[in-house]
């Protein structure tokens, strides 16, 4: 299950190769052990620089004004609403209920800068973004069963698939196009960065963070807070790197189709799909349970580990899983993962977002322990987040 959500650690993607030595290979030396090898690690080609919840105002033409600065794309993202797709060859392939469609992790680019980060055979494929065609990531487009040449409708604009890449070469994301294609569907909200120094120039991860927090607004209040990673420190170069991307998600626990909810910041799934993959029982510490029914023998497991454990005490509340809506009640952000119903929120009142959190580290390795990563170790904490990150074996019932 968990295969998707690694192999970028091994493919590497966008350009952005992990940090290698230099070293030549040596002959077989005469005293049967190897001479030491004097190495010089080469400077990252391409850093991944996003903000919670979007990129502030101006924030990216700051950083293309830094000196030593060899290229920059600006990365958009949205959930788009999917209301139909065809095959190449003009059958319909997704048809969701009358009033319902499917969000789409959507991704919007400038194809000429977004072109310096991805192989040069790859280029024709970026510039067909510019005439309104789409490029699918491979993962989504295996979800679809979509290829070349299949086109897709988002309210009422449909876009031809030009060419499907692999994953690491689009973030993840389960469809790109163009920044001007984007605004007609509703993919406008600058997420992250990709920034390439000047060939030799030599700076790490936290430095270049260092150099650039400045530019963050004090307005920004408890997301002030910027992330820069490297290649090699994250499977995908996305915003929220830290978590599954939503394809991933969709991979492992299904797809569904929504539509608004009415209270603001929600939405409502076809009921079928909940039907089907959202199931509701009772486990030890936290009661009476909706969740992903993919998710519940991992979290029924954990939850008599946590008991095992002696540590029972260390839950003093819990407040839900299966809740659909965005992250933080706001259609400006993506959806949150409690919409799948992989994630759950305990001890609320002592952990709240952007504050120190208070969970027992006891407790917040042991869930670790049974696939469950912590939002208290985000750079911008939610100490009372959990939700599923990788699948462990469940031990038979003899």
């Amino acid at each position: 299950m968990i295969a998707a959500g690694v192999c970028g650690l091994v493919v590497g993607g966008l350009t952005t190769l992990a940090i290698q030595g230099n070293a030549r290979p040596t002959p077989p030396h005469a005293g049967g052990a190897l001479p030491p090898v004097a190495t010089t690690p080469e400077a990252p080609s391409t850093f991944l620089v996003w903000v919670p919840r979007g990129l502030p105002q101006g924030f990216s033409a700051q950083i293309a004004a830094l000196p030593k600065i060899d290229a920059m794309t600006v990365v958009a993202e949205d959930d788009a609403w999917l209301d139909r797709s065809w095959s190449a060859t003009g059958e319909v392939v997704d048809r969701p209920t009358r009033g319902y469609a499917i969000p789409l992790d959507a991704a919007a680019v400038d194809p000429a800068t977004f072109a310096a980060f991805v192989p040069a055979a790859d280029h024709p494929s970026v510039a067909a973004l510019a005439h309104g065609e789409a490029i699918l990531g491979a993962t989504s487009a295996g979800l679809r069963g979509l290829g070349v040449g299949s086109s897709l409708e988002f309210d009422g604009e449909k876009i031809r698939v030009a060419a499907v890449l692999p994953d690491q070469l689009v973030g993840a994301a389960e469809v790109v196009v163009s920044s001007r294609t984007g605004a007609r569907i509703g993919v406008t909200r600058q997420r992250y960065l990709l920034v390439r120094p000047d060939a030799g120039r030599r700076m790490s991860a936290p430095a270049f963070r260092a150099r650039i927090r400045r530019f963050l607004p004090v307005s920004l209040g408890m997301d002030r807070a910027v992330q820069v990673r490297a290649p090699g420190d994250t499977p995908y170069f996305r915003a929220g790197d830290a978590v599954l991307p939503p394809i991933i998600v969709k991979s492992l626990f299904g797809e569904f189709a929504a539509r608004p909810g009415t209270l603001p910041g929600t939405i409502e799934i076809d009921p079928r799909w909940v039907a089907s993959h959202i199931g509701s029982t009772t486990m030890p510490v936290l009661g009476r349970v909706m969740c992903n029914r993919g998710i519940i023998p991992q979290l029924q497991l954990a939850m008599r580990r946590l008991v095992a454990a002696g540590l029972r005490h260390t839950i003093r509340s819990y407040e839900g899983c299966f809740v659909p809506r965005y992250i933080g009640w706001s259609d400006e952000n993506m959806l949150s993962y409690h919409s799948w119903g992989i994630a759950f929120d305990v001890n609320l009142a002592a952990n709240l977002r952007g504050e120190t959190p208070h969970q027992d580290p006891r407790m917040v390795r042991l869930l670790a322990r049974w696939g469950f990563t912590w939002g208290g170790s985000w750079i911008v904490p939610d100490g009372n987040h959990f939700e599923f990150h990788r699948a462990v074996p469940i031990p038979s019932a003899g």
